[in-house]
Order: structure tokens, then sequence, then C-alpha cells
């Protein structure tokens, strides 16, 4: 048993997902998730979609009903990106869940918002936030993390 898990970690995580890096794209307005969303595909990225961070917590895997159960059901992600303002729960609050996380907190989380806040993306990268961009995402915002995502190993 130990020789097949040696051997296959030998090769990165990145492609255990094939050649598309799985996006998870959270935001509660449906017209910027759309628009990260159509980005992020044209970049030949794989992007699941989530409405709020509660509904991001239960696709990875961190939802308060999946905590009770000992078998971890954690969603393969290579990027979370979310809004910072959102109802019931902030990206800045699912960041640092993701953070806690002992198996997802190597996923690089980035953080969007509308405002230029410079204490707001100061505690999000301090918090480990890879990048805050400003909305609404770019296609140059999009190069930086496809960039991002190919040097990750």
């Amino acid at each position: 048993m130990d020789a097949a898990a040696s051997s296959s970690s030998s090769s990165s995580a990145v492609m255990d997902y094939g050649d598309e890096p799985h996006v998870l794209a959270v935001d509660d307005n449906l017209i910027d998730r759309k628009l990260v969303e159509k980005l992020l595909k044209n970049f030949s990225c794989r992007v699941t979609t989530a409405e709020n961070g509660l509904r991001a917590l239960e696709y990875l895997g961190l939802g308060d009903d999946q905590q009770t159960s000992h078998k971890p059901s954690v969603s393969k992600v290579n990027l979370i990106i979310t809004d910072y303002c959102m109802p019931g729960m902030t990206g800045y609050e699912l960041l640092k869940k993701v953070k806690q996380s002992s198996i997802l907190k190597e996923v690089p989380v980035v953080i969007m918002s509308s405002e230029n806040i410079p204490t707001r993306i100061n505690k999000c990268l301090e918090e480990g936030a890879q990048m805050f961009i400003l909305k609404p995402l770019k296609q140059s915002d999009v190069k930086k993390l496809r960039s991002y995502l190919k040097h990750r190993n």
C-alpha cells in the first residue's frame, strides 16, 4: 500500500484534476457570478459557482452538518474566488474558514470587492488571501489568476 501511495504522491495536486484548473466562484450577485464564470471559462478553467459563503462551505465539505462526519468529503478545487460583501457570511469569513481547514488551507483564495478600502484589503491579505481584486473582474485579472495556477505545485 505504501508503494502505491508514494508513486502517486510524486505528481502535483493540480494534475489530479485534469488539465483544466477547477475554480469555485462565490458571489451573491448573479450578474457578477456569470461574469466571473464566463471570464474563467475563456481561460480554460472549470468553474463551479455558489451564491453565498455557506453554499461554498457545503460544496467544499466544510458545512456544519458535514463536520460531524469523520470521512472527508472535500470537493477538489484549485482556487476559490469570492466576493467580499455577501449576506450571511462575508468573503473574509469564508477565507478564514478555508484557511482553518487542514485539508483546504493550501487552496488559494482571491477576494473581490467593488469597494477600494485599504484596511479591508490588508485584513484579507494578512488572513491569507492570495489577491484582492476590484470589481468588475477583467480579463487582465483572470490572466494573473491563470499564471498563478500554472505555477502552483
